[in-house]
Protein backbone atom coordinates (compact mmCIF):
# COMPACT_ATOMS: atom_id res chain seq x y z
CA UNK A 1 0.00 0.00 0.00
CA UNK A 2 1.18 3.74 -0.56
CA UNK A 3 2.52 4.88 2.85
CA UNK A 4 1.91 8.64 3.81
CA UNK A 5 4.21 10.06 5.77
CA UNK A 6 4.09 9.40 9.33
CA UNK A 7 5.10 13.00 10.62
CA UNK A 8 4.53 15.83 7.74
CA UNK A 9 1.82 16.13 5.16
CA UNK A 10 1.30 13.67 2.26
CA UNK A 11 2.13 10.62 0.91
CA UNK A 12 6.06 9.33 1.66
CA UNK A 13 6.72 9.36 -2.29
CA UNK A 14 5.32 13.19 -2.99
CA UNK A 15 7.55 14.93 -0.06
CA UNK A 16 9.00 17.92 -0.55
CA UNK A 17 11.92 17.82 -3.76
CA UNK A 18 15.31 19.09 -2.75
CA UNK A 19 15.37 21.99 -5.59
CA UNK A 20 11.62 23.01 -4.21
CA UNK A 21 12.95 23.10 -0.43
CA UNK A 22 16.32 24.97 -2.02
CA UNK A 23 13.83 27.75 -4.01
CA UNK A 24 11.95 27.70 -0.62
CA UNK A 25 15.21 28.66 1.40
CA UNK A 26 15.67 31.34 -1.73
CA UNK A 27 12.39 32.94 -0.98
CA UNK A 28 11.79 32.42 2.72
CA UNK A 29 15.44 33.53 3.42
CA UNK A 30 15.51 37.46 2.51
CA UNK A 31 12.27 37.87 3.59
CA UNK A 32 13.08 36.98 6.83
CA UNK A 33 16.50 38.28 7.27
CA UNK A 34 17.94 34.66 7.05
CA UNK A 35 21.51 33.58 5.96
CA UNK A 36 21.22 30.10 6.82
CA UNK A 37 19.59 27.43 8.06
CA UNK A 38 19.90 24.98 10.77
CA UNK A 39 18.21 22.04 9.40
CA UNK A 40 16.29 19.83 12.16
CA UNK A 41 16.66 16.11 10.24
CA UNK A 42 13.44 14.57 9.88
CA UNK A 43 12.50 11.97 12.42
CA UNK A 44 12.49 8.04 11.75
CA UNK A 45 9.70 6.35 13.46
CA UNK A 46 11.97 4.16 15.79
CA UNK A 47 13.15 7.64 17.12
CA UNK A 48 10.29 7.69 19.68
CA UNK A 49 9.67 5.81 22.90
CA UNK A 50 6.13 5.42 23.27
CA UNK A 51 4.62 4.49 26.26
CA UNK A 52 3.29 1.52 26.87
CA UNK A 53 -0.37 0.54 26.21
CA UNK A 54 -2.43 0.56 29.43
CA UNK A 55 -5.00 -1.41 27.93
CA UNK A 56 -5.71 -5.50 27.43
CA UNK A 57 -8.22 -6.39 24.62
CA UNK A 58 -10.24 -9.12 25.01
CA UNK A 59 -10.67 -11.92 22.18
CA UNK A 60 -13.78 -10.24 20.93
CA UNK A 61 -12.25 -6.90 20.00
CA UNK A 62 -8.21 -8.36 19.34
CA UNK A 63 -9.62 -8.74 14.93
CA UNK A 64 -10.24 -4.79 15.61
CA UNK A 65 -7.26 -3.22 17.71
CA UNK A 66 -3.64 -2.83 16.64
CA UNK A 67 -0.74 -1.63 19.30
CA UNK A 68 1.58 -1.62 16.59
CA UNK A 69 4.31 1.28 17.23
CA UNK A 70 3.67 2.95 13.66
CA UNK A 71 0.10 2.60 13.70
CA UNK A 72 -0.02 4.66 17.33
CA UNK A 73 2.61 6.77 16.35
CA UNK A 74 0.93 7.84 13.29
CA UNK A 75 -2.79 8.76 15.20
CA UNK A 76 -0.32 11.08 18.13
CA UNK A 77 -1.31 14.19 16.34
CA UNK A 78 -2.87 16.01 13.24
CA UNK A 79 -1.01 18.31 10.51
CA UNK A 80 -1.01 22.03 12.88
CA UNK A 81 2.13 23.52 13.33
CA UNK A 82 2.33 22.28 17.09
CA UNK A 83 2.01 18.74 15.72
CA UNK A 84 4.99 18.90 13.81
CA UNK A 85 6.92 21.07 16.36
CA UNK A 86 6.46 18.02 18.84
CA UNK A 87 7.16 15.96 16.43
CA UNK A 88 10.55 17.33 15.26
CA UNK A 89 11.56 16.83 18.79
CA UNK A 90 10.51 13.50 18.83
CA UNK A 91 8.31 14.55 21.62
CA UNK A 92 4.33 12.36 21.44
CA UNK A 93 3.79 11.73 25.55
CA UNK A 94 0.47 10.91 24.87
CA UNK A 95 -0.34 8.67 22.49
CA UNK A 96 -3.52 6.60 21.66
CA UNK A 97 -3.08 3.35 23.62
CA UNK A 98 -4.25 1.42 20.89
CA UNK A 99 -5.77 2.09 16.89
CA UNK A 100 -9.30 -0.01 16.61
CA UNK A 101 -10.39 -0.43 12.81
CA UNK A 102 -14.08 -1.17 12.75
CA UNK A 103 -15.31 -2.63 9.87
CA UNK A 104 -19.15 -1.78 9.91
CA UNK A 105 -21.26 0.14 12.75
CA UNK A 106 -21.40 -3.20 14.76
CA UNK A 107 -17.76 -2.93 15.39
CA UNK A 108 -17.74 0.72 15.96
CA UNK A 109 -20.76 0.25 19.15
CA UNK A 110 -18.52 -2.93 20.25
CA UNK A 111 -15.59 -0.59 20.35
CA UNK A 112 -17.44 2.24 21.75
CA UNK A 113 -19.09 -0.68 24.70
CA UNK A 114 -15.91 -1.64 25.09
CA UNK A 115 -14.47 1.73 25.96
CA UNK A 116 -17.40 2.94 28.10
CA UNK A 117 -17.24 -0.31 30.89
CA UNK A 118 -13.64 0.07 30.96
CA UNK A 119 -13.42 3.98 31.16
CA UNK A 120 -11.19 4.31 28.07
CA UNK A 121 -11.45 7.80 25.81
CA UNK A 122 -12.39 7.09 22.31
CA UNK A 123 -11.20 9.71 19.60
CA UNK A 124 -12.84 9.21 16.26
CA UNK A 125 -10.29 9.53 13.30
CA UNK A 126 -11.22 10.31 9.55
CA UNK A 127 -8.35 11.42 7.59
CA UNK A 128 -5.79 12.72 10.23
CA UNK A 129 -5.66 15.91 8.77
CA UNK A 130 -6.73 18.46 11.75
CA UNK A 131 -5.04 21.36 12.06
CA UNK A 132 -6.42 22.58 15.33
CA UNK A 133 -5.48 19.73 17.33
CA UNK A 134 -8.82 17.89 17.51
CA UNK A 135 -7.94 14.28 16.79
CA UNK A 136 -5.50 13.71 20.06
CA UNK A 137 -5.78 11.98 23.27
CA UNK A 138 -6.67 14.39 26.34
CA UNK A 139 -3.19 14.25 28.15
CA UNK A 140 -5.36 13.36 31.52
CA UNK A 141 -7.01 10.14 29.74
CA UNK A 142 -6.23 6.77 31.72
CA UNK A 143 -6.18 5.39 28.31
CA UNK A 144 -6.93 6.25 24.89
CA UNK A 145 -8.32 4.51 21.87
CA UNK A 146 -8.04 5.88 18.25
CA UNK A 147 -11.27 4.73 15.96
CA UNK A 148 -9.80 5.00 12.59
CA UNK A 149 -12.84 4.90 9.94
CA UNK A 150 -10.40 3.81 6.70
CA UNK A 151 -12.51 0.65 6.42
CA UNK A 152 -16.02 2.47 6.45
CA UNK A 153 -14.62 3.84 2.88
CA UNK A 154 -17.44 3.16 -0.24
CA UNK A 155 -20.52 4.41 -2.00
CA UNK A 156 -23.46 2.48 -0.68
CA UNK A 157 -26.58 4.15 -3.06
CA UNK A 158 -26.18 6.44 -5.31
CA UNK A 159 -29.99 8.08 -6.27
CA UNK A 160 -29.17 9.67 -10.28
CA UNK A 161 -33.10 10.64 -9.86
CA UNK A 162 -33.05 13.28 -6.67
CA UNK A 163 -28.80 13.42 -7.57
CA UNK A 164 -28.15 12.09 -4.11
CA UNK A 165 -25.62 9.49 -2.76
CA UNK A 166 -25.11 7.49 0.52
CA UNK A 167 -21.39 7.59 1.10
CA UNK A 168 -19.79 5.47 4.21
CA UNK A 169 -17.84 8.16 6.67
CA UNK A 170 -14.57 6.44 6.05
CA UNK A 171 -14.60 7.38 2.21
CA UNK A 172 -11.75 9.68 1.35
CA UNK A 173 -12.41 12.49 -1.58
CA UNK A 174 -10.54 10.72 -4.00
CA UNK A 175 -12.49 7.54 -3.46
CA UNK A 176 -15.89 9.57 -3.88
CA UNK A 177 -15.34 11.18 -6.86
CA UNK A 178 -13.80 8.27 -8.65
CA UNK A 179 -17.04 6.26 -7.59
CA UNK A 180 -19.04 9.13 -8.37
CA UNK A 181 -17.43 9.63 -12.11
CA UNK A 182 -19.15 6.47 -13.95
CA UNK A 183 -22.97 8.80 -13.41
CA UNK A 184 -21.31 11.85 -14.42
CA UNK A 185 -21.94 12.96 -10.70
CA UNK A 186 -19.57 15.22 -8.47
CA UNK A 187 -19.78 15.73 -4.90
CA UNK A 188 -18.22 19.17 -5.61
CA UNK A 189 -16.90 19.51 -2.11
CA UNK A 190 -12.95 20.10 -2.37
CA UNK A 191 -10.37 21.65 -0.29
CA UNK A 192 -6.66 21.52 0.22
CA UNK A 193 -6.94 18.66 2.16
CA UNK A 194 -8.91 16.83 -0.23
CA UNK A 195 -6.71 14.20 -0.76
CA UNK A 196 -6.89 12.85 2.80
CA UNK A 197 -9.69 14.02 4.16
CA UNK A 198 -13.24 12.20 4.89
CA UNK A 199 -16.45 12.77 4.81
CA UNK A 200 -17.32 11.91 7.90
CA UNK A 201 -14.31 14.48 8.92
CA UNK A 202 -15.64 16.80 6.60
CA UNK A 203 -18.75 16.87 8.76
CA UNK A 204 -17.68 16.10 12.09
CA UNK A 205 -15.53 19.45 11.31
CA UNK A 206 -17.95 21.54 9.13
CA UNK A 207 -15.67 22.14 6.29
CA UNK A 208 -15.24 24.41 3.99
CA UNK A 209 -15.10 23.63 -0.07
CA UNK A 210 -12.89 24.90 -2.44
CA UNK A 211 -15.96 26.73 -4.05
CA UNK A 212 -16.22 30.42 -3.51
CA UNK A 213 -20.04 30.77 -3.31
CA UNK A 214 -23.48 28.37 -2.76
CA UNK A 215 -22.61 25.31 -1.12
CA UNK A 216 -19.45 26.74 0.37
CA UNK A 217 -19.80 24.42 3.78
CA UNK A 218 -20.15 20.66 3.85
CA UNK A 219 -23.71 21.96 5.89
CA UNK A 220 -25.28 22.81 2.42
CA UNK A 221 -24.17 19.00 0.92
CA UNK A 222 -25.64 17.18 3.89
CA UNK A 223 -29.27 15.92 2.87
CA UNK A 224 -29.00 13.41 6.09
CA UNK A 225 -26.35 11.59 9.06
CA UNK A 226 -26.36 8.16 10.52
CA UNK A 227 -23.81 7.84 13.15
CA UNK A 228 -23.35 5.42 16.42
CA UNK A 229 -23.01 7.22 19.93
CA UNK A 230 -22.10 5.00 22.92
CA UNK A 231 -26.05 5.77 23.81
CA UNK A 232 -27.52 4.41 20.58
CA UNK A 233 -27.44 4.63 16.63
CA UNK A 234 -29.06 8.41 15.34
CA UNK A 235 -30.21 8.47 11.80
CA UNK A 236 -31.87 11.65 10.77
CA UNK A 237 -34.31 11.34 8.13
CA UNK A 238 -33.35 11.81 4.47
CA UNK A 239 -35.31 14.76 3.46
CA UNK A 240 -34.62 17.96 0.95
CA UNK A 241 -35.67 20.19 3.38
CA UNK A 242 -37.83 20.13 6.25
CA UNK A 243 -39.84 22.93 8.98
CA UNK A 244 -39.93 20.58 11.36
CA UNK A 245 -38.00 22.23 14.57
CA UNK A 246 -34.48 22.27 14.80
CA UNK A 247 -32.47 20.24 12.43
CA UNK A 248 -31.37 16.95 13.58
CA UNK A 249 -28.40 17.22 11.00
CA UNK A 250 -27.11 20.13 12.72
CA UNK A 251 -26.45 18.27 16.28
CA UNK A 252 -24.10 16.31 14.35
CA UNK A 253 -22.76 18.69 11.57
CA UNK A 254 -19.19 20.49 13.56
CA UNK A 255 -19.49 18.32 16.45
CA UNK A 256 -16.26 16.88 15.93
CA UNK A 257 -16.69 13.77 17.78
CA UNK A 258 -18.49 14.68 21.05
CA UNK A 259 -21.30 12.78 20.11
CA UNK A 260 -20.82 10.18 17.56
CA UNK A 261 -19.01 8.50 15.36
CA UNK A 262 -20.24 9.53 11.93
CA UNK A 263 -20.25 5.81 9.92
CA UNK A 264 -22.70 7.36 6.78
CA UNK A 265 -24.18 10.14 4.80
CA UNK A 266 -26.59 11.01 1.97
CA UNK A 267 -25.24 14.06 0.39
CA UNK A 268 -26.54 15.98 -1.83
CA UNK A 269 -24.06 15.72 -5.56
CA UNK A 270 -24.03 17.55 -9.20
CA UNK A 271 -23.30 16.83 -12.54
CA UNK A 272 -19.95 17.22 -13.67
CA UNK A 273 -19.62 20.64 -14.82
CA UNK A 274 -18.87 21.35 -19.02
CA UNK A 275 -18.92 24.97 -18.66
CA UNK A 276 -16.38 26.42 -17.78
CA UNK A 277 -14.48 30.11 -17.85
CA UNK A 278 -11.78 32.04 -15.67
CA UNK A 279 -9.51 35.25 -15.76
CA UNK A 280 -6.82 36.57 -13.43
CA UNK A 281 -8.39 40.51 -12.45
CA UNK A 282 -5.38 42.82 -11.13
CA UNK A 283 -6.62 45.59 -8.80
CA UNK A 284 -4.77 48.89 -7.89
CA UNK A 285 -4.56 47.10 -4.06
CA UNK A 286 -6.49 45.30 -1.97
CA UNK A 287 -9.12 47.23 -1.03
CA UNK A 288 -10.21 48.18 -4.68
CA UNK A 289 -10.29 43.99 -4.94
CA UNK A 290 -12.17 43.88 -1.85
CA UNK A 291 -14.86 46.36 -3.73
CA UNK A 292 -15.30 44.39 -6.41
CA UNK A 293 -15.69 41.16 -4.63
CA UNK A 294 -18.25 42.63 -2.65
CA UNK A 295 -20.16 43.66 -5.54
CA UNK A 296 -19.95 39.97 -7.37
CA UNK A 297 -20.80 38.53 -4.05
CA UNK A 298 -24.25 41.23 -3.65
CA UNK A 299 -24.76 41.11 -7.48
CA UNK A 300 -26.39 37.20 -7.22
CA UNK A 301 -24.07 35.93 -10.04
CA UNK A 302 -22.13 32.64 -7.81
CA UNK A 303 -18.67 32.53 -9.00
CA UNK A 304 -17.21 28.79 -8.58
CA UNK A 305 -14.32 31.16 -7.11
CA UNK A 306 -13.85 34.84 -6.16
CA UNK A 307 -10.40 34.32 -4.47
CA UNK A 308 -8.70 37.85 -3.99
CA UNK A 309 -5.03 37.46 -3.03
CA UNK A 310 -2.61 40.17 -1.26
CA UNK A 311 0.55 41.19 -3.63
CA UNK A 312 2.70 39.00 -1.64
CA UNK A 313 0.59 36.36 -1.30
CA UNK A 314 0.35 36.05 -5.42
CA UNK A 315 3.93 36.21 -5.22
CA UNK A 316 4.21 33.09 -2.84
CA UNK A 317 2.70 30.70 -6.10
CA UNK A 318 5.45 32.63 -8.48
CA UNK A 319 2.17 34.44 -10.25
CA UNK A 320 3.74 37.54 -11.34
CA UNK A 321 1.85 40.68 -9.84
CA UNK A 322 1.49 44.00 -8.47
CA UNK A 323 -1.14 45.07 -6.22
CA UNK A 324 -4.19 42.33 -6.27
CA UNK A 325 -4.92 39.91 -7.41
CA UNK A 326 -8.76 38.03 -8.08
CA UNK A 327 -8.76 34.53 -9.50
CA UNK A 328 -12.75 34.60 -10.87
CA UNK A 329 -14.07 31.76 -12.64
CA UNK A 330 -17.55 30.63 -12.97
CA UNK A 331 -19.04 26.89 -14.04
CA UNK A 332 -22.04 24.83 -14.87
CA UNK A 333 -22.91 21.87 -16.30
CA UNK A 334 -26.58 22.95 -17.81
CA UNK A 335 -25.57 26.29 -19.50
CA UNK A 336 -22.50 28.47 -21.08
CA UNK A 337 -21.27 30.84 -18.15
CA UNK A 338 -20.30 33.54 -20.52
CA UNK A 339 -23.06 36.31 -19.44
CA UNK A 340 -22.43 35.97 -15.51
CA UNK A 341 -18.14 36.11 -16.23
CA UNK A 342 -19.21 39.27 -18.53
CA UNK A 343 -21.35 41.16 -15.47
CA UNK A 344 -18.54 40.07 -13.18
CA UNK A 345 -16.23 41.58 -15.35
CA UNK A 346 -18.16 44.83 -15.51
CA UNK A 347 -18.71 44.98 -11.61
CA UNK A 348 -14.76 44.42 -11.49
CA UNK A 349 -13.79 46.90 -13.96
CA UNK A 350 -15.67 49.56 -11.95
CA UNK A 351 -13.35 48.84 -8.87
CA UNK A 352 -10.30 49.71 -11.54
CA UNK A 353 -10.09 45.72 -11.91
CA UNK A 354 -8.26 45.24 -15.41
CA UNK A 355 -7.61 41.75 -16.91
CA UNK A 356 -5.84 39.52 -19.93
CA UNK A 357 -8.54 39.14 -23.24
CA UNK A 358 -6.26 35.90 -23.64
CA UNK A 359 -6.35 34.21 -20.80
CA UNK A 360 -10.15 35.22 -20.87
CA UNK A 361 -10.51 33.81 -24.33
CA UNK A 362 -8.69 30.65 -23.62
CA UNK A 363 -11.36 27.72 -22.89
CA UNK A 364 -8.50 26.24 -21.01
CA UNK A 365 -7.70 28.91 -18.76
CA UNK A 366 -9.49 27.43 -15.41
CA UNK A 367 -6.42 24.63 -15.92
CA UNK A 368 -3.65 27.50 -17.08
CA UNK A 369 -2.77 31.15 -16.55
CA UNK A 370 -2.16 32.79 -13.32
CA UNK A 371 -5.22 30.47 -11.74
CA UNK A 372 -4.54 27.09 -12.74
CA UNK A 373 -0.67 28.15 -11.29
CA UNK A 374 -1.84 29.47 -7.99
CA UNK A 375 -4.40 26.21 -7.70
CA UNK A 376 -1.32 23.36 -8.70
CA UNK A 377 1.03 25.40 -6.27
CA UNK A 378 -2.55 26.16 -3.47
CA UNK A 379 -2.56 22.07 -3.43
CA UNK A 380 1.38 21.61 -2.82
CA UNK A 381 1.74 24.36 0.01
CA UNK A 382 1.18 21.86 2.77
CA UNK A 383 4.30 19.49 1.97
CA UNK A 384 6.38 23.17 2.58
CA UNK A 385 5.55 23.40 5.85
CA UNK A 386 7.78 20.22 7.32
CA UNK A 387 10.66 21.23 5.78
CA UNK A 388 10.16 25.25 7.33
CA UNK A 389 9.53 23.80 10.39
CA UNK A 390 12.55 22.22 10.22
CA UNK A 391 14.21 25.07 9.77
CA UNK A 392 12.50 26.77 12.74
CA UNK A 393 10.44 29.02 10.65
CA UNK A 394 6.76 28.68 11.17
CA UNK A 395 4.28 28.74 9.12
CA UNK A 396 0.59 28.88 10.17
CA UNK A 397 -2.78 29.62 8.86
CA UNK A 398 -5.78 31.30 10.78
CA UNK A 399 -9.72 32.15 8.82
CA UNK A 400 -12.57 34.11 10.07
CA UNK A 401 -15.58 35.56 8.34
CA UNK A 402 -17.21 39.13 8.96
CA UNK A 403 -19.78 41.43 7.97
CA UNK A 404 -18.76 43.89 4.53
CA UNK A 405 -19.48 46.86 6.50
CA UNK A 406 -16.70 45.52 9.39
CA UNK A 407 -14.31 44.12 7.32
CA UNK A 408 -11.63 46.91 6.58
CA UNK A 409 -11.32 47.66 9.90
CA UNK A 410 -11.33 44.16 11.26
CA UNK A 411 -8.25 42.85 8.50
CA UNK A 412 -6.78 46.13 9.63
CA UNK A 413 -6.60 45.07 13.65
CA UNK A 414 -5.96 41.70 12.97
CA UNK A 415 -3.43 41.99 10.98
CA UNK A 416 -1.80 44.96 13.71
CA UNK A 417 -2.22 42.38 16.53
CA UNK A 418 -0.65 39.52 14.93
CA UNK A 419 2.06 41.63 13.73
CA UNK A 420 2.76 43.06 17.15
CA UNK A 421 2.80 39.75 18.46
CA UNK A 422 5.28 38.25 16.11
CA UNK A 423 7.64 40.82 17.20
CA UNK A 424 6.77 41.23 21.01
CA UNK A 425 7.69 37.70 20.79
CA UNK A 426 10.14 36.83 18.30
CA UNK A 427 12.10 40.07 17.99
CA UNK A 428 11.75 40.01 13.99
CA UNK A 429 8.80 41.07 11.91
CA UNK A 430 7.34 38.10 9.91
CA UNK A 431 5.15 38.01 6.95
CA UNK A 432 1.68 38.25 7.04
CA UNK A 433 -0.89 38.28 4.52
CA UNK A 434 -4.56 38.27 3.98
CA UNK A 435 -6.47 36.72 1.10
CA UNK A 436 -10.56 36.33 0.76
CA UNK A 437 -11.28 32.50 0.15
CA UNK A 438 -15.42 32.47 0.04
CA UNK A 439 -17.74 35.47 -0.15
CA UNK A 440 -21.24 35.83 0.90
CA UNK A 441 -23.94 38.85 0.41
CA UNK A 442 -22.99 39.95 3.51
CA UNK A 443 -19.84 39.27 4.58
CA UNK A 444 -16.22 37.72 3.39
CA UNK A 445 -14.13 35.01 4.97
CA UNK A 446 -10.43 36.15 5.53
CA UNK A 447 -7.80 34.10 5.50
CA UNK A 448 -4.03 34.91 7.31
CA UNK A 449 -0.94 33.31 6.48
CA UNK A 450 1.72 34.03 8.72
CA UNK A 451 5.45 33.24 8.30
CA UNK A 452 8.06 33.93 10.87
CA UNK A 453 10.77 32.57 12.14
CA UNK A 454 11.23 31.12 15.89
CA UNK A 455 13.84 30.11 18.45
CA UNK A 456 13.98 26.06 17.78
CA UNK A 457 14.56 25.92 21.40
CA UNK A 458 10.95 27.27 22.56
CA UNK A 459 9.46 27.08 19.13
CA UNK A 460 5.98 25.12 20.44
CA UNK A 461 5.62 27.66 22.93
CA UNK A 462 6.10 30.55 20.29
CA UNK A 463 3.78 29.40 18.26
CA UNK A 464 1.18 29.02 21.03
CA UNK A 465 1.69 32.52 21.89
CA UNK A 466 1.39 34.06 18.33
CA UNK A 467 -1.61 32.17 17.35
CA UNK A 468 -3.84 32.69 20.62
CA UNK A 469 -2.97 36.65 20.04
CA UNK A 470 -4.20 36.21 16.22
CA UNK A 471 -7.32 34.36 17.04
CA UNK A 472 -8.35 36.51 20.69
CA UNK A 473 -8.00 39.50 18.00
CA UNK A 474 -10.41 37.50 15.42
CA UNK A 475 -13.08 37.54 18.33
CA UNK A 476 -12.51 40.67 20.18
CA UNK A 477 -12.94 42.32 16.46
CA UNK A 478 -16.36 40.49 15.81
CA UNK A 479 -15.23 37.73 13.84
CA UNK A 480 -15.36 34.25 14.40
CA UNK A 481 -12.79 32.10 15.54
CA UNK A 482 -12.79 29.99 12.44
CA UNK A 483 -14.49 29.31 9.44
CA UNK A 484 -13.66 26.33 8.18
CA UNK A 485 -11.25 24.65 10.23
CA UNK A 486 -13.11 23.52 13.12
CA UNK A 487 -12.36 24.64 16.75
CA UNK A 488 -10.16 21.58 18.29
CA UNK A 489 -8.52 22.07 21.20
CA UNK A 490 -6.07 24.80 19.85
CA UNK A 491 -8.97 26.97 19.54
CA UNK A 492 -10.75 26.22 22.32
CA UNK A 493 -10.69 29.13 24.45
CA UNK A 494 -11.67 31.85 21.57
CA UNK A 495 -14.93 29.54 20.94
CA UNK A 496 -15.78 29.48 23.92
CA UNK A 497 -15.91 32.90 24.26
CA UNK A 498 -17.76 33.56 21.12
CA UNK A 499 -20.78 31.13 21.83
CA UNK A 500 -23.65 31.37 23.60
CA UNK A 501 -23.64 30.63 27.24
CA UNK A 502 -26.87 29.44 26.87
CA UNK A 503 -26.38 27.43 24.07
CA UNK A 504 -23.07 25.88 25.73
CA UNK A 505 -25.39 24.46 28.32
CA UNK A 506 -27.19 22.72 25.60
CA UNK A 507 -24.26 21.24 24.10
CA UNK A 508 -23.16 19.62 27.75
CA UNK A 509 -27.07 18.42 28.26
CA UNK A 510 -26.80 16.78 24.72
CA UNK A 511 -23.52 15.50 25.26
CA UNK A 512 -24.81 13.98 28.15
CA UNK A 513 -28.09 12.07 26.35
CA UNK A 514 -25.49 11.06 23.54
CA UNK A 515 -22.35 10.07 25.79
CA UNK A 516 -23.14 9.52 29.26
CA UNK A 517 -19.84 8.45 30.59
CA UNK A 518 -17.93 11.47 28.77
CA UNK A 519 -15.48 9.05 26.69
CA UNK A 520 -15.70 10.94 22.95
CA UNK A 521 -12.76 13.04 22.43
CA UNK A 522 -13.74 15.09 26.23
CA UNK A 523 -12.33 18.46 26.07
CA UNK A 524 -12.91 19.62 22.56
CA UNK A 525 -16.07 22.04 22.15
CA UNK A 526 -17.06 21.35 25.83
CA UNK A 527 -15.72 19.95 28.97
CA UNK A 528 -17.77 16.56 30.19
Amino acid sequence: MRQKNFCAWGWADTAATRDEIRALEWAVGPMLGIKSFDVTPSPRPEEFKLRAPRLSAPASLAPLLSFDHNERLSHCYGQSFADLARVLARDCPNPPDAVAFPRNESDVAHILDFCANTGAVAIPYGGGTSVVGGIEAPPAADCAITIDLRQLNGMLEVDTVSRTARIQGGTRGPDIEQQLKPHGLTLRHFMQSWEFSTLGGWIATRSGGHFASLATHIDDVVESIRAVAPAGIYESRRLPASGAGPSPDRMLIGSEGILGVITEAWVRVHKQPVFRQSVSVRFADFIAGAAAVRAISQAGLYPANCRLLEAQEAAYTSTATQGALLVLSFESADHPVDAWMARALQLAAEAGGVWDAAELADKESHRGGAAGEWRAKFLRMPYFIEPLAARGIMATTFESAITWDRFNDFRENVIAATRRAVKEITGSEGSLTCRLTHIYADGPAPYFTLIAALDKRKMLEQYVEIKRAALDALVAHGGTVTHHHAVGREHRSQYDRQRPELFAQALRAAKRVFDPKAILNPGVLIDP
